[in-house]
């Protein structure tokens, strides 16, 4: 990302859209579809500055309006945006780097603001390698195949055995219909290597439950 080269180049104030289900890592790229005023609104002020949005899920507790938000999210920059005719704004969001929610803004603004703090994630702004995971990566194409079989998912093989594997990781991390706690999981792990065995682990014990649609981290 142009710029951001280390955590004191990000800004330190940004807005975020809470979203349950929706998960952005660094690197990644997630498409949305912005209809909802408050987020029209925010997407009108962020493309007039810094073009960043905090992607976050919620957890117990606050309110409908105002839940509590998760831990731990991650910036992101708009690298795509259009507009519909019925005023709809169709945008890419392509990861930056995680951070934790820290003071929120008391600002008269339809959407929140958080102070965003970066410290645990300065590493997010390397460049990244899974060369080193690549033993592992049968086990992991073995649970795949079986995950997206019980779940009646497609796949290019040809593509996913030709991508990086961190890559693969994000994407699929970020892709597959996992259940907003383990989404978070994933997100929280502290590197690719740790997301990598995560990630293997959700796949095994989903294809090992048979009709059992259980979350594995409940």
């Amino acid at each position: 990302m142009p710029g951001y080269r280390k955590v004191s180049d990000l800004p330190q104030m940004i807005p975020v859209f809470p979203l349950d289900g929706a998960m952005l890592l660094p690197g990644g790229e997630l498409p949305l579809q912005i209809f909802e005023p408050r987020y029209l609104n925010m997407l009108d002020d962020v493309m007039g500055s810094d073009r960043v949005i905090g992607m976050i899920q919620t957890r117990a507790g606050g309110d409908r309006a105002r839940p509590t938000l998760a831990k731990v999210g991650c910036l992101g920059r708009v690298t795509a945006f259009a507009e519909t005719s019925d005023g709809r704004y169709l945008i890419t969001l392509t990861g930056v780097c995680r951070f934790e929610p820290g003071e929120e803004l008391a600002f008269k603004l339809p959407y929140r603001q958080v102070k965003a703090i970066y410290d645990r994630f300065e590493d997010d702004l390397a460049e990244v390698s899974g060369a080193e995971l690549e033993p592992g990566r049968d086990r992991f194409s073995r649970a795949l195949k079986r995950y997206l079989n019980r779940r009646e998912l497609d796949l290019d093989w040809e593509v996913a055995e030709q991508a990086p594997l961190e890559s693969l990781i994000n994407s699929l991390s970020m892709g597959l219909p996992f259940a907003p706690q383990e989404k978070q999981a994933l997100l929280e792990a502290q590197d690719l290597a740790a997301r990598f065995d995560m990630l293997t682990v959700l796949l095994e014990i989903d294809g090992a439950e048979g009709d059992d649609d259980r979350s594995p981290l409940q």
